[in-house]
């Protein structure tokens, strides 16, 4: 089977989130097909022509790269801010807006002439202006997040009016877009039945598949020697994304001054690209925080931590982090938020907790309790290897698609 991958080309290694997601389905589903991918490169990621290579190295040991494109607001100063504005101008949601390219849109319809694909896979909403150039062929939609139930969320919890006001009407824009553009697919992916519910509600009777989010367990192991520091919790996800950065906030302003104050010996760990300078400062002037920015390999820090602690309440989809850290054994305290989309159950995989007094009296629980830590590392793992492998997961998806690609028409 010929498929046309459309998506942002994945930094290697891959650094969590969508893009870990993305490698994992796209490496699993190029075992016994042919894979092309044509991609935009986010400069954030991967700024220098080095960091691109690299990626298109690993990449090409199995798709065939086509294209690589820059994202055209990337091109000119304070370009994402002229679109965000100009977006709003003209009622077009910016999160379509964004990858809205002239030159992307000739590579795809250039793909589809040179390699007649079988399949198209849209690997995320704001891809969905090219569903056009495929034609009759069969195309698949992969949704991360649902992304106007996100930007609402964003929107009930972002304080200043004007900036409420703005994610307010992108919500509205991008629902409005999800609704009208849904029917133009064969089929959906989801990360969780939750998000399936969300599409339809949305959507209507779409086919949609709940492909969940999940791990590389040969990667995400704990250490058969690991030594773990008493008192210590660990935080690790990018900082440039608001809910990763809005928990860090949660954490270490109001979470973190209980904790210390309960256990003087405890110590913070926060793992994670472009950390802000309060944070930095933080570190600086509090010993027990320590900030290490982006890392190469999470799991040293995260076998050394006692606990892991999420405090994210905003976002969408399926937090892979969750997931990483579940397949790692580790303890988990974490808002309900955080582990949407994911069968675990609290008390059983991970502890709960919503405002600051519940995450020092889980915190507290773990750090004084041995048998309970033990009990939710191997459940927890033994969740991870059942239901959220990515071999598996890739495995069931590639059936999914050959289906579709043989029909050539809905499932």
């Amino acid at each position: 089977m010929r498929v046309l991958w459309l998506s942002h080309l994945v930094p290697y290694p891959p650094k969590g989130g969508t893009l870990q997601r993305s490698y994992n389905l796209m490496h699993n589903l190029a075992h016994g097909h042919d894979v092309k991918l044509l991609c935009f490169n986010q400069r954030a990621l991967l700024p220098t022509r080095a960091d691109v290579q690299q990626a298109v190295a690993a990449l090409s040991e199995f798709v065939d790269v086509l294209d690589i494109i820059d994202i055209p607001s990337n091109s000119r100063t304070f370009g994402r801010e002229l679109l965000a504005a100009t977006s709003y101008v003209t009622g077009r949601a910016y999160t379509i807006e964004w990858l809205r390219s002239r030159e992307y849109r000739a590579a795809v319809a250039k793909a589809v002439s040179d390699h007649s694909p079988d399949l198209l896979h849209f690997d995320t909403i704001s891809l969905a202006q090219y569903r056009d150039l495929a034609g009759n062929r069969p195309c698949v939609l992969n949704h991360h997040n649902i992304e106007s139930m996100m930007m609402e969320r964003r929107a009930e919890l972002e304080p200043k009016p004007l900036q409420r006001h703005y994610y307010t009407t992108e919500a509205r824009r991008l629902r409005r877009y999800e609704s009208r553009h849904a029917a133009d697919f064969d089929l959906h992916l989801t990360c969780s039945a939750l998000d399936a519910e969300r599409l339809h509600q949305i959507a209507g009777n779409v086919s949609v598949e709940v492909v969940p989010n999940g791990v590389d367990l040969e990667y995400f192991r704990p250490a058969l020697d690991a030594v773990e520091e008493p008192h210590s919790m660990i935080f690790a996800g990018g900082l440039t994304w608001y809910p990763n950065l809005s928990a860090v906030e949660f954490l270490t302003q109001r979470v973190w001054p209980l904790v210390r104050a309960e256990f003087p010996d405890a110590v913070l760990t926060i793992i994670g690209k472009s950390p802000p300078n309060w944070l930095r400062e933080l570190a600086k002037s509090d010993a027990r925080v320590r900030v290490t920015g982006f890392v190469d390999d999470v799991r040293p820090y995260m076998d050394r931590a006692s606990v892991y602690v999420c405090p994210i309440f905003d976002g969408g989809g399926t937090k892979l982090k969750v997931l990483d850290a579940l397949a790692m054994g580790k303890p988990l305290v974490a808002n309900p938020i955080a582990v949407e989309g994911i069968d675990a159950v609290p008390e059983k995989h991970w502890l709960a907790a919503d405002t600051p007094e519940e995450f020092l009296k889980a915190i507290r629980r773990l750090f004084g309790d041995a048998a309970l830590r033990h009990s939710l590392s191997e459940n927890a793992r033994r969740l991870i290897a059942d239901t959220y492998s990515f071999a598996e997961i890739g495995r069931r998806l590639a059936q999914k698609y050959e289906l579709l690609g043989a029909r050539g028409s809905k499932i």
